[in-house]
């Protein structure tokens, strides 16, 4: 999800965030958007999306089957040519970043 103030997602960066709506983290069962884990998608005139992203914590068991399925479901978009995922740590996550579909998912109240 784009920051405050950050350029708004083109009609191709939608239909990628539509996508990755589809890919869901294993141990918890809730979309990596939901879940506050995607930060920003661009994609540039050549078709080239870099997925701004974070994981749950450091060491993920589970980032190379992430990473395989957060490809996929970007060049699943017409448009797109190209997957590059830039994995940051700064914000760090916490259970704000999440939407309150998946707090209520998750029976996190508050």
């Amino acid at each position: 999800m784009a920051d405050e103030g950050a350029t708004p997602f083109s009609p191709i960066e939608n239909q990628v965030m539509d996508a990755l709506k589809k890919v869901i983290d294993p141990e918890l069962g809730i979309d990596l958007v939901n879940l506050g884990l995607i930060y920003d998608v661009r994609v540039d005139d050549a078709g080239v999306c870099t997925v701004t992203m974070t994981l749950t914590t450091m060491g993920c068991p589970l980032s190379d089957l992430l990473n395989e399925q957060i490809t996929q479901a970007v060049l699943s978009v017409n448009a797109v040519e190209e997957c590059k995922i830039n994995l940051v740590w700064e914000p760090a996550w916490n259970i704000s970043k999440m939407s309150r579909f998946a707090r209520l998912a998750l029976g996190i109240h508050g």
